[in-house]
């Protein structure tokens, strides 16, 4: 898989699943099962991850020191709430509910692509986001982090 891009709105149902929309199923490589791993964000977010994006992260992590003190706390922060989701019939994901409550996720939510990943927003808070964002603010960030002369 090189990667998503979209973004697309959901509604959760009463036993919090979303379909997974089409657009994002499509640019599921072909090795990519039906199967994902969904995480807790670095945001108030979800993170899916896609297995065959997932797997090589996992080995990273593997690799890392635990006698370091944080890695071992990155370790417990970055894979707590981990948990494998499935695609249904229907292409439907069944969010846990440990999870929902972390990201504050209700009844209508965001799913934006992120690279290797698609992160799952209450759309409220992703809103906020956006709405809390100057385009010079996007600016001097965009040169900070792609290599600009920026500030």
């Amino acid at each position: 898989m090189t990667g998503f891009l979209g973004e697309y709105e959901a509604t959760l149902d009463a036993k919090g699943r979303f379909l997974l929309p089409t657009g994002f199923r499509k640019q599921l490589g072909e090795g990519d099962s039906h199967q994902f791993v969904l995480n807790r964000g670095f945001e108030k977010c979800l993170s899916l991850y896609p297995m065959s994006e997932w797997m090589p992260l996992f080995e990273q992590l593997k690799k890392l020191n635990d006698f370091d003190p944080q890695v071992r706390a990155f370790k417990r922060y970055f894979l707590a709430g981990a948990t494998l989701v499935e695609l249904d019939s229907a292409s439907r994901i069944l969010l846990p509910r440990h999870l929902m409550e972390y990201a504050g996720l209700t009844r209508d939510i965001i799913l934006a692509a992120n690279t290797n990943k698609i992160e799952i927003w209450d759309k409220q808070k992703y809103q906020e986001l956006f709405d809390n964002f100057s385009p010079e603010a996007f600016s001097q960030l965009a040169g900070r982090v792609m290599g600009g002369n920026q500030p």
